[in-house]
């Protein structure tokens, strides 16, 4: 009898302590993607649920939505164009060299990561604000140039603050990233191309790139989502949705501002499964194409 116990307690225990884990699945993501799937369907007020078919994603169809969608691949594209091949030389850099110094270098990379958004996003407002004597524009006129209204210019110069905010943000983790992949390089394959001559570039091209590549496609493929998925940088410069000619609008940004400020839940659904589509597609093929899955669809 007790021999039964046992082995029926030994088959429940592994269920028990994978529970928590299945039931906040259930909970927390499974559940609100298939509400957010049928909420896409519908029109969604305080009081009122009405299925209106493909409505929300034909209103999509907008000039609001597509400026959305360019400023995001916009940010997308150049995010990725800067802080790949950036961290990557810089990490290069301080995996050589004195240990001690490129330990404090780390550090100071790494800090602006521990910083809030908010932070962040209310230091560059500081910085680049429309006053003769915010700190760019006191430069700026000390220098000969004319202070610009740094937060009221177009797409282009919306993008340019965008940049540098992620720049500061961002650097530090990606060398992060490119550092443990550089670390498990055998120093034995530098030893070898030194007696054959090869220059610190060759090296860069025939080594360490190629042997990075599984950690260059995680960066690039979470930068992807982070480019996309870009929200409170825009929000804090700009406090709000209202940047100049929409400037600084993104698709998370557009999504704020139908469900949370218009209250349009069902649109704001179908700009979230819209979102959803975009990035899982994006980067499935990335994937494929750069070779990470075989063509069963195993990670290499």
């Amino acid at each position: 009898m007790k021999l039964k116990q046992t082995i029926g307690t030994s088959r429940i225990t592994p269920y028990v302590f994978i529970f928590p884990f299945i039931a906040s699945f259930l909970i927390f993501y499974l559940y609100p993607i298939i509400s957010t799937f049928i909420m896409g369907f519908q029109l969604v007020y305080p009081g009122q649920v009405e299925f209106i078919g493909l409505e929300n994603y034909r209103k999509l169809n907008n000039p609001e939505f597509k400026v959305a969608l360019k400023n995001s691949f916009r940010y997308t594209v150049y995010t990725i164009t800067l802080l790949i091949p950036l961290p990557l030389l810089l990490s290069v850099w301080l995996n050589s060299g004195n240990k001690t110094v490129n330990t404090i270098y780390r550090s100071i990379l790494y800090v602006p990561t521990l910083i809030s958004v908010v932070v962040a996003g209310t230091i560059m407002r500081l910085l680049f604000a429309s006053s003769n004597r915010s700190i760019v524009n006191t430069i700026a006129i000390a220098l000969g140039a004319e202070p610009r209204q740094w937060l009221l210019g177009g797409p282009s110069q919306a993008m340019i603050l965008l940049l540098i905010l992620a720049l500061w943000r961002w650097v530090g983790v990606n060398i992060i990233y490119f550092l443990s992949g550089l670390q498990a390089i055998p120093d034995e394959l530098y030893e070898a191309a030194d007696i054959d001559g090869a220059s610190p570039l060759q090296k860069l091209w025939r080594i360490t790139i190629p042997l990075v590549k599984n950690t260059t496609i995680f960066v690039t493929t979470i930068s992807i989502f982070g480019g996309l998925a870009m929200f409170e940088e825009s929000y804090i410069l700009w406090a709000g949705t209202a940047s100049p000619n929409n400037a600084g609008l993104t698709i998370v940004g557009y999504l704020y501002k139908k469900g949370f400020q218009e209250g349009e839940m069902g649109m704001t659904s179908a700009i979230g499964i819209v979102l959803l589509l975009i990035v899982f597609t994006l980067n499935t093929t990335f994937l494929k194409t750069f070779g990470f899955f075989d063509t069963e669809g195993r990670q290499k």
